[in-house]
């Protein structure tokens, strides 16, 4: 008889979750609060404008693939996806620009016009990013990791001493680049999954590489389409899936989660549970009666969430030329910028801003002649009882002076559409800590840099997906997260059997 899962959340970690258990032989049924599936990655129009709501860029596609194609599937006949290229546009306070390419000798030409010497060893930085993505294939994206014992045991000592984990990713790039604008431009690649390059492990490094080796992406029609294939391939597969529907709590019977009662009362029993809402938010409303729950939870306190953010979507009624698809406006001083938002818990005063404009690739993004910005500031976590109601017009103002002193005049001025997603949205939507959008901080001094592990400590067929679980955040990591949770799954049920047995 197949074993009944019930996936609480369907953002892409439990998706990918559920595809691959289906695939595998489960019975699988998705639950999710919102009106769409997707999670994070979502979508919203007005006016004419679409704009993908949550991430904008694609990196290792072959996580998607790996992922289809564990359904017998191929990803290709379900999106289109290209390349994208410059990847990014970068603006700096001093009026210098860098476009970020995987054309190499362009990239080498415009780091020499900053540096001739950081010139001569770019391809020695990028080949060791390389080798720092090569170590991350034999362990971090092969298995879902509980810690240091687990990666030891899939590296030998020279590969692990290979790895700097004494160094941060900041002391790398200082170490191959003397150039300001270089050092920032290489160290703000771990945005991708919202930690400080002050703080992260230099195995990090390997961001690089996934971008300028590995190459960024662009989903035709928009990222949603992301979410609308798994949809699809969910159908196809049998899986049912309920919106709009909340879970109030967990059952349990002694060490076991049972299943789950929903806010209308219904039960739904099941023989495991796989919670795509991060692991410290579920401890602390889904088994809030279930004694030891508070303590798993605080357990889990060197897992801190990552930065939030400020989300502008404009639509605007006119076209900005000097912008690429992605586009990067650089703070004065990043590490009084990573200080104030990591250390001191406080939105910075000059912050690095991000704009997305998919119409650049995409037409059908916005009427003709005018174009859809979406824009991300990043800011601290919420602290508990915490409200942006207070902060988000004087940093909305903020964020639009920033952007018009460097380049973009007359954007307060152009806005036809604007919606605004602040922390508390994106706490609220999403159930995520503080309204974290990437999981959890890495941290080496914290937490090593790993996530919270997908099996739950306090339920023995409790599991985890999504951003704050191994490997992390981020559209790859997150679908990832799912494949290597079902992959813990499997195991498990495994040794259950030959035990039976």
């Amino acid at each position: 008889m197949r074993k009944k899962v019930v996936v609480i959340g369907g953002g892409l970690g439990g998706l990918s979750a559920a595809i691959r258990l289906s695939a595998d032989g489960y019975d699988v049924h998705v639950i999710e609060k919102g009106e769409r599936l997707g999670g994070k990655l979502n979508i919203r129009s007005g006016k004419g404008f679409t704009f993908d709501t949550g991430p904008s860029i694609l990196t290792m596609p072959w996580v998607l693939e790996q992922l289809f194609a564990s359904a017998k599937r191929n990803l290709h006949d379900y999106i289109t996806i290209e390349r994208v290229e410059p990847q990014w546009r970068t603006f700096f306070e001093d009026g210098t620009k860098i476009d970020v390419t995987s054309d190499l000798p362009k990239m080498l030409e415009q780091i020499r016009e900053l540096s001739a010497k950081d010139a001569n060893g770019f391809f020695e930085y990028l080949n060791y990013c390389s080798k720092m993505y090569e170590y991350s294939m034999k362990s971090f994206y092969k298995k879902s990791l509980s810690g240091l014992g687990e990666l030891r045991a899939l590296h030998n000592l020279k590969e692990l001493i290979g790895m700097d984990p004494m160094k941060s990713m900041d002391q790398i790039t200082k170490k191959y680049f003397e150039d300001k604008h270089i050092q920032q431009l290489f160290n703000f690649m771990i945005m991708y999954i919202g930690s400080s390059p002050y703080h992260a492990p230099a195995v990090l490094s390997q961001l690089t590489h996934v971008q300028l080796g590995l190459g960024i992406y662009y989903v035709k029609g928009g990222m949603y389409k992301i979410a609308e294939a798994m949809q699809t391939l969910l159908g196809e597969l049998g899986v049912s899936y309920s919106l709009n529907t909340s879970v109030r709590k967990i059952t349990t019977d002694g060490k076991k989660a049972t299943g789950i009662i929903l806010e209308n009362g219904q039960e739904i029993p099941a023989d495991l549970v796989v919670s795509n809402l991060e692991a410290i938010p579920t401890y602390n409303t889904l088994l809030k009666d279930i004694p030891m729950a508070k303590k798993a939870a605080e357990d889990l306190e060197k897992f801190s969430p990552t930065v939030s953010g400020l989300v502008l979507l404009l639509g605007v009624n006119r076209k900005y030329e000097e912008l690429a698809h992605h586009n990067f406006f650089f703070s004065e001083d990043p590490e009084v910028e990573f200080n104030t938002i990591f250390n001191e818990g406080k939105p910075a005063h000059d912050p690095t801003i991000y704009i997305g404009v998919s119409s650049k690739s995409d037409t059908t993004q916005a009427p003709q002649g005018k174009e859809n910005l979406f824009v991300l500031t990043h800011v601290p976590p919420l602290k508990e009882g915490e409200t942006w109601d207070e902060y988000k017009d004087i940093y909305r103002e903020k964020v639009l002076s920033k952007l018009e002193r460097m380049g973009l005049e007359g954007l307060s001025s152009s806005i036809e559409f604007e919606y605004c997603f602040t922390p508390n949205d994106l706490m609220n939507l999403y159930g995520a800590n503080g309204g974290s959008i990437y999981g959890v901080v890495t941290d080496r001094k914290k937490n090593g840099g790993f996530k919270i592990p997908c099996r739950s400590k306090l339920l023995d067929n409790l599991y985890f997906t999504g951003g704050s679980t191994h490997p992390g955040g981020g559209v790859p990591m997150v679908t990832l997260s799912g494949q290597l949770t079902a992959d813990a799954i499997n195991e498990d049920w495994e040794q259950v059997n030959k035990s039976i047995g």
